[in-house]
């Protein structure tokens, strides 16, 4: 498609109340301005990024992301305002569409309407059941003859339930001539891009209204707005997987982020919590059991588990309580409390409740190994580093500072002492 994009994120967000830029807000996991990006690409190939507040730090995050954008830093000393960010912007396409970065909501498929309408200006809009406070676009015939400030709006104006969306798409033509002739004389002092449309409007050019859904292009301009557009993504998230076979016990419970991914016949339990680029295979996540960019495979995991990054589980189950972080296991049972960090575990293996893998000494983390069949008894603590071969035994309460060789039973425990009558002589009782 011949069209180049622009898209707003320039702004300093103070209603956000925040040191990190609005932009770079997460939604889902992501910084809201990814998910503009991604709508404008799949949409062009001339894409630039309009940045002035904590510019450097926007862009890193975007380059990281997204290689080969645009850039223009506004020079917002001298030319404030919308107007002002898309002046002297070089577009290789006849089109232009004007985005702004703060709508996470926008997809290719909610801006197609707008792109494929052909006008010298093309201008998003929606119907409000109360539209105090914002300002009404008058149309007339099919066309946009003005936008009017509620402050400005006769009785008569003030009934029109249509308000401007804040998109637009302009014949290149058209910014070319109107841009330069943009003025700063209003209370704000800055050059405002709806300007163009009276302008463009007196002279007789065809400005074109496209009705679009509210929700889409909902701005975020502060934390309340952000929860709400939270809560819409999620929305959208979960019926995505719902609808690709992914069965959820009370879906408005349950938090994905946008990055994971689900594949074969999967369950998600109420309040099950699933971040960062996760993959879940065929597998059953119980309720209240949080996934951290894990891969899971064919397994069953909580309710009440904790799964942190860098785990990999495969034909596995693990019960209520257990914590596995950065490890690797393989047909293993680990049903309750225990904590299995920077560990290899094969398949056959059954952990025991309140087994912990002791993998860092205050310095270092270091690895723990455990071979085929192995039964770990309850209460036992691995030392790391430290290798269990295949067929071994451990006995509860036992502490393992060393490897065990195969076919062994490890055990470490102090004699049992037996005081009679310690009870009563402690509590000064009869018997």
């Amino acid at each position: 498609m011949s069209l180049s994009v622009i898209v707003l994120a320039a702004g300093q967000g103070t209603r956000m109340k925040s040191q990190l830029p609005k932009v770079l807000h997460t939604i889902s996991g992501r910084p809201m301005l990814f998910y503009v990006i991604e709508a404008a690409k799949a949409l062009s190939d001339d894409i630039t990024v309009v940045l002035y507040h904590q510019a450097d730090r926007i862009r890193e995050a975007l380059e990281a992301e997204f290689p080969g954008l645009g850039y223009k830093l506004q020079d917002h000393a001298n030319y404030p305002g919308t107007g002002g960010a898309v002046m002297e912007i070089p577009t290789r396409h006849d089109r232009v569409l004007v985005l702004n970065g703060d709508m996470p909501l926008v997809t290719a498929e909610s801006l197609e309407p707008l792109v494929s309408k052909e006008a010298d200006i093309v201008m998003s809009v929606f119907d409000l059941p109360d539209p105090s406070g914002y300002g009404r676009v008058v149309v007339e015939n099919g066309e946009v003859r003005a936008i009017v400030e509620e402050k400005d709006c006769t009785p008569g104006q003030k009934a029109i339930k249509t308000v401007n969306a804040g998109v637009y798409v302009f014949k290149k033509e058209v910014l070319d001539r109107y841009l330069p002739l943009l003025s700063n004389d209003n209370a704000q002092a800055e050059y405002y891009l709806t300007d163009i449309i009276k302008m463009a409007r007196d002279e007789g050019r065809h400005i074109v209204p496209v009705w679009v859904e509210e929700e889409a292009f909902k701005g975020v301009n502060s934390r309340y707005d952000l929860a709400h557009a939270e809560e819409l993504m999620q929305d959208r998230i979960r019926e995505k997987w719902m609808r690709a076979g992914v069965t959820m016990h009370l879906p408005k419970t349950i938090y994905i982020d946008s990055r994971a991914r689900f594949f074969g016949e999967c369950t998600l339990e109420n309040g099950a919590t699933i971040h960062g680029e996760s993959v879940i295979t065929e597998s059953h996540i119980r309720a209240h059991s949080v996934i951290e960019d894990a891969d899971i495979k064919n397994s069953g995991v909580g309710p009440m588990a904790r799964i942190r990054p860098g785990t990999i589980l495969e034909d596995t189950h693990i019960g209520n309580f257990v914590e596995v972080k950065k490890s690797h296991l393989k047909g293993v049972k680990a049903g309750h409390l225990s904590y299995l960090g920077d560990a290899e575990i094969d398949e056959g293996t059954n952990v025991g409740a309140g087994t912990i893998t002791c993998n860092y000494d205050g310095k270092g983390k270091y690895k723990t190994k455990i071979g085929k069949n192995v039964f770990i008894g309850s209460d036992t603590q691995l030392v790391a580093p430290v290798t269990v071969e295949d067929n071994v035994m451990i006995a509860a309460g036992t502490t393992v500072t060393r490897d065990v060789e195969s076919d062994a039973l490890a055990i470490s425990r102090t004699p049992q002492k037996t005081v009679k009558g310690f009870f009563h002589k402690f509590f000064g009782t009869k018997k």
